[in-house]
């Protein structure tokens, strides 16, 4: 994963993650990376310091300082959700009861019926389940075509 400090077209600075600097390139070409300030999608890398670890410090200096403790009772940080954000988790919302609703769990078993099914062993029918790392990147070498659906936060699924 690459952190990249970004910068809109209106100067508002902020951070996001990416896969690879062509998975930046591309999410940023389809308008998918927007300024959580502005909404603009007009978005480009900014300069930012390199992190390097320094060998000559103990290694117990090198972690960040410890943040001292909150007095009792004062209030812990939260963030607020923003519209496209609160949009975006509906819609997956929906995508993971459209799954549940309209698919067979298989459970762990999900690489080995996928691949069932995509070799035609047994019928052809949409499934969900679990599958590993491992599972995902040979269903994918085997030219299976899944979706990944990412979790949902505080759903515990």
């Amino acid at each position: 994963m690459i952190r990249y400090a970004l910068i809109c077209d209106n100067a508002h600075e902020f951070e996001s993650w990416f896969s690879s600097s062509a998975s930046f390139e591309d999410q940023t070409k389809r308008g998918f990376v927007t300024c959580p300030a502005c909404n603009s999608a007009k978005i480009e890398r900014a300069i930012m310091a390199p992190n390097v670890a320094r060998t000559d410090l103990d290694a117990r200096a090198t972690g960040p300082a410890p943040e001292a403790p909150a007095p009792a009772g004062a209030p812990a940080p939260v963030a607020l959700m923003g519209e496209k954000e609160k949009a975006f988790r509906e819609m997956l919302t929906a995508l993971h009861q459209h799954v549940r609703e309209h698919a067979e769990h298989v459970g762990p078993r999900f690489a080995d019926e996928a691949l069932k099914i995509h070799h035609g062993e047994t019928e052809a029918r949409a499934i969900y389940g679990e599958a590993t790392a491992d599972d995902a990147r040979m269903l994918q070498d085997e030219g299976v075509d899944f979706l990944p659906l990412p979790r949902l936060p505080g759903a515990g699924n």
